[in-house]
């Protein structure tokens, strides 16, 4: 339990970035540690569903790993001089299946997008 607690204050400090806050007026200041805490317990909501799930990295693997699927943008312009923006997820490795599945998300979270300027 005590481990446990000592990952969560680090990881508000590191990754949810809790510290430093370089906001001076006091409700600025509460609002950056109400959004960390929001944050973290968002995050320990999805360890925790991941664990039920038989998986069990660390936070910073997760989200190194994850970050590897991104959204592409490809800019064209056709024969009647319109720019066509096309915006799509990549497909994922084999790293996300085991945890999209587990957390119930589809492999490509977003649709294709269009765009005609």
């Amino acid at each position: 339990m005590l481990n446990q607690l000592e990952d969560s204050f680090r990881c508000l400090k590191s990754e949810l970035g809790l510290r430093p806050v370089y906001h001076r007026i006091n409700r600025r200041q509460e609002a950056h540690l109400f959004i960390t805490v929001l944050a973290y317990h968002l995050l320990a909501s999805i360890q925790r569903n991941l664990k039920k799930k038989g998986i069990s990295y660390q936070w910073d693997t997760i989200r190194t790993r994850l970050s590897n699927q991104t959204r592409v943008t490809t800019s064209i312009t056709n024969d009647k001089g319109q720019r066509i923006h096309i915006r799509q997820t990549t497909d994922p490795e084999p790293f996300h299946f085991p945890i999209y599945r587990a957390l119930g998300l589809p492999l490509k979270p977003l649709k294709l997008k269009r765009a005609n300027i």
